[in-house]
């Protein structure tokens, strides 16, 4: 049984990685105000960023899919690892050892499966990159130096090489203390008539990495003529390699295309290379798969998907490559950046180009030129004989409906007049028409499918922010002034208690309309209260939470920036007084009700005491009026 970590050492970790160094590490995050940042969620798709980090509070919210939590449960969810592995992982990037309870530490059977499989992959590459400058490696520092990389660009991506010998890496591993169910699991092995083999052997090897860093697979190029295997041999699908989720040389991308909102896509690791050695230090590469959906989450979550935003393909000239242009043109409307294509002179792919011309002509080709839609429709339009009417009519069939799925309307009618000049059409308004037509159907064939989804998802929302789904009692309606005010004071609570206490610790759960609200008050009385509240006071209302529902609910307040230009002592007396003064005129409104119900004909002393409350009551409203805070 895997001994539990030790609480102290848990709460180290938490404290010692600052949570937006840990989310950059997958997405761009930008000022949201507040001392808060802001992102595309990484959990769900969407256009605008809803995802929020607090960087002071050490948590994370998102106000889309209501995904929420500390660093932790940032790593677990986004790399799909349990609480152990997450713990392990982060613990190594702050130097913390750490303890185990319940019977010591024992690495090889206490580490989480994902944590292992990584670990056999940094140990793989290293091993690799160390065989490279061995003499049977000559054969691949040889083909790295046909095609411009000297010993420093080999170290620079991690380039190594694999023994040609059947079992070099797999006796490697198992002497670190890897299993061979470890080493199969991981694709770094495969079985053999007498137990594991190695699975790359006599080859160039290019550790691919993660977003974060990780190295979780690795693409073999094939040296000798002997190998009668493909020309590149990839990792095969594991538990920690989905070749459709990773992009090689994000690792040393992603920084830059942040920064520039900028990304150039290229088809090979050579490529990578050059382009990076050129200047260019944005190119990424796909692994052995066609550029998709799952691919442009991760840039687009890097490019924060902005106006200014720029991804560029460069593909190969020959028939395959103008077939990956179209593939990618597919996807195209799932960005919101502007997307382009770029091909060499003479079909020379961005090594090939360096080669022959330099690094300036690579620089050069990754230059925004020819629109991606524009060099798509030109693929379809040359196939028909635009010199008859019947031919430019089946271009307009094909190409229209690909223009109409241009989401912007403007940029739509654009593409619409482009395409009537590519056809010869001189009656351009009948394109525009026609593509509008198109758009139109194509909208209204998915209108009731999307509004059952929006049905089914209920999000209310009040200015950008979706107010989550309520655990009990009636749905928030952040148009109400009354939980509009009861969100401030509780964020303000979480936030910054020492501005509403002691007064905030004086309320009670009636006082919060909303059941959602009043459960969120329950957890800071059962966490100790906002008066004097300890350096660990957020996770001991988080931890106070009956049930995960409400515990997102104190994130999200508590990662929520509090819409006030100064939330100083003035702002969170207001919130205080609103909230007070409003509890206090429902209760005015009850004693009112049992007034009536009384009658004159009431118990003499039964009236007496009512109407005494009901004059304390008023009187008190009164003076939360005249003197605001001070009356609290």
């Amino acid at each position: 049984m895997a001994g539990r970590i030790n609480d102290d050492d848990v709460k180290a970790v938490r404290d010692a990685v600052p949570i937006d160094a840990v989310v950059s590490e997958y997405l761009q995050l930008r000022s949201a105000g507040g001392g808060n940042l802001k992102g595309l969620c990484p959990f769900h798709d969407e256009k605008s960023p809803s995802f929020q980090v607090s960087p002071s509070k050490g948590l994370f919210h998102c106000f889309g899919c209501q995904e929420g939590g500390d660093t932790i449960a940032f790593v677990m969810k986004i790399d799909h690892l349990s609480f152990s592995e997450t713990v392990e992982r982060l613990a190594a990037k702050a130097g913390i050892t750490l303890r185990y309870e319940e019977g010591g530490y024992n690495p090889g059977h206490q580490r989480g499966e994902r944590t292992r499989l990584v670990e056999a992959h940094q140990a793989a590459a290293k091993y690799y990159a160390e065989q490279l400058g061995s003499a049977e490696a000559e054969i691949g520092r040889a083909f790295l130096a046909e095609r411009g990389f000297d010993q420093a660009a080999a170290e620079h991506f991690g380039v190594g090489y694999s023994p040609a010998g059947w079992d070099h890496l797999t006796r490697f591993l198992r002497g670190k203390g890897f299993t061979d169910r470890e080493l199969i699991v991981s694709g770094l092995s495969q079985d053999g008539r007498r137990g594991p083999i190695d699975r790359f052997r006599g080859r160039l090897m290019w550790p691919i990495k993660d977003v974060g860093g990780d190295v979780v697979g690795f693409g073999a190029r094939k040296l000798r003529e002997d190998d009668n295997g493909p020309k590149y041999l990839n990792t095969p699908e594991t538990p920690i390699y989905k070749k459709s989720q990773v992009l090689y040389g994000i690792d040393l991308a992603k920084k830059d295309i942040a920064k520039v909102s900028r990304a150039v896509v290229v088809e090979g690791y050579t490529d990578v290379m050059a382009c990076h050695l050129a200047g260019v230090t944005t190119a990424i590469a796909t692994c052995g798969t066609a550029f998709g959906g799952d691919h442009i989450k991760i840039l687009r979550r890097l490019l924060m998907d902005n106006g200014s935003a720029r991804v560029i393909f460069t593909f190969d000239g020959d028939a395959a490559g103008q077939k990956a242009a179209l593939r990618a043109f597919e996807d195209d409307q799932k960005f919101a950046a502007e997307t382009y294509i770029a091909i060499a002179p003479d079909g020379m792919d961005p090594c090939d180009l360096r080669l022959a011309k330099g690094d300036a002509a690579v620089a050069d080709l990754a230059e925004p030129r020819t629109p991606l839609f524009e060099f798509a429709l030109r693929q379809i339009v040359n196939r028909y004989d635009l010199e008859i009417p019947s031919g430019r009519a089946a271009a307009l069939d094909e190409a229209a409906p690909i223009v109409a799925r241009i989401k912007n309307v403007a940029s739509q009618h654009e593409v619409a007049v482009q395409l009537a000049g590519m056809l010869g059409i001189l009656d351009t308004q009948f394109v525009v028409r026609r593509v509008a037509q198109i758009a139109r159907w194509q909208r209204g064939g998915g209108k009731d499918q999307g509004a059952a989804r929006d049905g089914a998802r209920q999000q209310r929302t009040y200015g950008e922010v979706q107010a989550p789904v309520a655990p009990a009692g009636p749905a928030l309606n952040l148009r109400s002034p009354a939980h509009r005010t009861e969100r401030e004071l509780l964020k303000l609570a979480l936030q910054r208690p020492e501005l509403v206490s002691p007064a905030f610790d004086a309320y009670g759960i009636d006082e919060f309309t909303a059941p959602p609200y009043a459960a969120v008050r329950q957890c800071v009385q059962d966490a100790g209260g906002a008066t004097d509240a300890p350096s660990d006071y957020l996770d001991a209302v988080r931890e106070a939470a009956p049930d995960d529902t409400v515990r997102a609910l104190v994130t999200e307040l508590a990662v929520e920036v509090v819409f006030a230009r100064n939330v100083d002592e003035a702002y969170a007396g207001d919130q205080l007084v609103t909230v007070r003064l409003r509890a206090v005129e429902r209760r005015i409104r009850d004693v009112q009700g049992t007034l009536a119900r009384l009658g004159s004909n009431g118990d003499p002393g039964q009236l007496a005491a009512v109407q005494n409350e009901l004059w304390v009551l008023t009187q008190y409203g009164q003076s939360l009026r005249n003197h605001g805070a001070a009356a609290l």
